[in-house]
């Protein structure tokens, strides 16, 4: 079963749960697959768990990248809530599936995270461009990766971010192919979401960027792009999976790209006039 048709399982099962709570619950007894379109109409985000020592540090690297790295929440030192996302939210739980980092090495993909918490963590969780793709559909503007039930593709670039303490790397972009009127519609609508990465950072020529292979993202799923189409790229959230890599960092937590938290914020809340 997918996870949209587990996710709808859940919310027709319990007809008092919103979809994003219905998400959650799902996340929490086993769902493991990406999120795109699930829950449709609410915010999603990617993930980013760091020691308090390094929290100061990795908050103003987001604030000097706010692009690939916009906050929409924060946790308190140890709390593994973020009431503000959802009353009944637990990071520990409620994504499908977790990275764990040490020494800027991948160790661990567990679906939840509960032996690996500590006591002096903060979790940052930062705007999805998955949030930005309700808009685009509603504008009749055709989403791939949604349409083959698979994960975004994303790619490291040759985009340096700007540095903060040990935090510095290149910026990571997803993808979407778009007929070229489309893509110039795309740029309108998704600037109205700067929260959740905004307008594209680049469009057409992926090799001026350093992406050598369309056809062999870094992260997610390759798409097919038409001789018709240009591939646009969105600054992307997956950005501090590449940064805490580059910085070796000692111990983190991530989200699995594409596989990301379901919060209670609605979309239409976040697009600006």
């Amino acid at each position: 079963m997918t996870s949209l048709a587990r996710t709808e399982t859940a919310a027709h099962d319990r007809p008092d749960l919103s979809p994003s709570v219905a998400a959650r619950q799902a996340c929490r007894t086993g769902m493991a697959a990406t999120t795109a379109g699930v829950a449709n109409g609410f915010v999603q985000g990617n993930l980013a768990i760091l020691p308090e020592k390094l929290a100061s540090a990795f908050h103003r690297f987001c604030q000097l990248n706010p692009k690939p790295c916009p906050i929409i929440g924060m946790s308190d030192v140890g709390d593994p809530r973020i009431p503000a996302l959802g009353l009944d939210l637990d990071i520990r739980t409620d994504l499908p599936r977790y990275r764990v980092w040490r020494d800027g090495e991948l160790v661990d993909e567990p679906t939840d995270i509960m032996a690996h918490w500590r006591d002096d963590l903060v979790a940052f969780v930062i705007g999805c461009s998955y949030s930005f793709e309700e808009a685009l559909l509603a504008d009749g503007l055709p989403i791939r990766h949604i349409e083959q039930n698979i994960r975004v593709p994303m790619y490291r670039t040759n985009v340096a971010c700007k540095p903060a303490g040990p935090f510095a790397g290149p910026m990571v972009v997803s993808m979407r192919p778009f007929k070229p009127a489309d893509a110039i519609r795309a740029v309108q609508v998704t600037s109205r979401f700067p929260s959740v990465h905004g307008a594209p950072v680049h469009i057409g020529h992926p090799n001026s960027i350093g992406i050598a292979d369309i056809n062999k993202p870094d992260y997610g799923d390759a798409v097919p792009v038409g001789a018709d189409e240009l591939p646009v790229f969105w600054a992307c959230g997956v950005t501090p999976q590449s940064v805490i890599a580059a910085a070796k960092v000692p111990f983190a937590i991530t989200h699995s790209p594409g596989l990301m938290l379901v919060t209670d914020l609605l979309n239409k809340d976040l697009a600006v006039l």
